[in-house]
């Protein structure tokens, strides 16, 4: 999704034979899958554009796809796919999107030229660092050294190895190259240039480079706010809405139909909570006693706590419960434990 801008998850329902406990399988397509040439209007009315069909209302009733992936070379003809069993999973930026738009398109031009003149500068030391020395003479029909021969051109090709002193003939004289530096505005020019990519790719400089040379507590920490927000919005407004829920409501189903599941009749919601993965800090200790204070004034629940640390409130409420009886059982006190700890005092 973040290299072609989108990616479609097809809901495939299988057969019993097929050995799944659930008859269902999540077949995951690149974008070049979809046929994007296919734009005409139906008889029914319907138009497909880029290969997603839509009724008269804009909704989205199929996608044509390939069987294959186009790069093959043996992709055939498109086939329809009814769109509830199409997972078109992308970022919208904008009313009327129907296609995903690549995350690093916006810096791609500025990649690309970055890169040649990094490579530019590259090979210019490269080729300076090959000339050892240049010997200029007046008679370029002698050679020197007492050895070698001269080109086609009457230049003599020479030779030099470590500690060697070499007298030279009248008229002779040698300089050594001296190839200039990339200057001292190559590191921050490159520096510059990273930065405005980071921008525009909704990272830090520090997360696109490695390199944590002059940050502080306070300005890693403020970028990584910032960062940890935009991936809780990617994780909720998109990964959960586009391809957890559907999943989730599909399989509900199937496992209802196939008879692994049985919940009783008095079920009627399909209710989930979606927990994604916890973020570590930089330092622990003060991000946990704010969160114990936040808890106490009542800005916080522990629930909403624990669900940032990427846990389920009921499955620690149970393991410290099950933790305080086998400790209780063995005789054992933890300052963890504040009713064993009271009956201590």
């Amino acid at each position: 999704m973040i290299e072609g801008g989108e990616c479609f998850v097809r809901l495939r329902t299988r057969k019993r034979e097929d050995g799944l406990c659930v008859p269902l399988q999540l077949q995951v397509l690149e974008s070049e899958h979809l046929d994007n040439k296919s734009n005409q209007t139906l008889a029914n009315g319907n138009v497909i554009r880029n290969g997603i069909e839509f009724n008269r209302l804009g909704q989205r009733e199929a996608y044509y796809l390939f069987r294959e992936h186009p790069g093959e070379g043996s992709f055939g003809e498109s086939v329809r796919v009814p769109a509830n069993d199409v997972l078109h999973i992308y970022r919208p930026l904008r009313p009327g999107q129907i296609r995903g738009v690549p995350w690093l398109s916006s810096v791609l031009l500025k990649l690309y030229e970055l890169d040649q003149y990094d490579d530019a500068e590259l090979v210019r030391k490269k080729t300076a660092a090959m000339f050892a020395g240049f010997i200029t003479r007046l008679d370029p029909e002698a050679n020197i050294l007492g050895e070698g021969e001269s080109n086609e051109h009457g230049v003599a090709l020479s030779g030099l190895e470590p500690g060697t002193m070499q007298l030279l003939d009248p008229g002779e004289d040698i300089k050594f190259s001296e190839p200039s530096d990339v200057g001292g505005s190559y590191e921050a020019f490159m520096k510059q240039q990273l930065r405005a990519i980071a921008v525009g790719t909704g990272i830090t400089y520090e997360q696109l480079t490695g390199d944590l040379t002059g940050v502080n507590y306070s300005s890693i920490r403020a970028g990584l706010i910032e960062f940890r927000r935009r991936c809780g919005m990617l994780q909720h407004n998109i990964m959960v809405f586009q391809f957890c829920r559907p999943v989730w409501d599909r399989w509900i189903e199937l496992a209802l139909l196939s008879g692994e599941l049985d919940i009783g009749e008095e079920w009627t919601k399909k209710e989930v909570k979606w927990i994604a993965q916890g973020f570590d800090w930089v330092d622990p200790l003060k991000d946990q006693q704010a969160q114990q204070m936040a808890v106490r004034n009542g800005f916080k629940s522990r629930s909403e706590v624990v669900s940032e640390l990427g846990y389920d409130i009921e499955e620690i409420d149970q393991e410290i419960a099950e933790d305080q009886r086998r400790a209780s059982e063995l005789g054992l006190n933890f300052d963890s434990d504040v009713t064993a700890s009271q009956e201590v005092i």
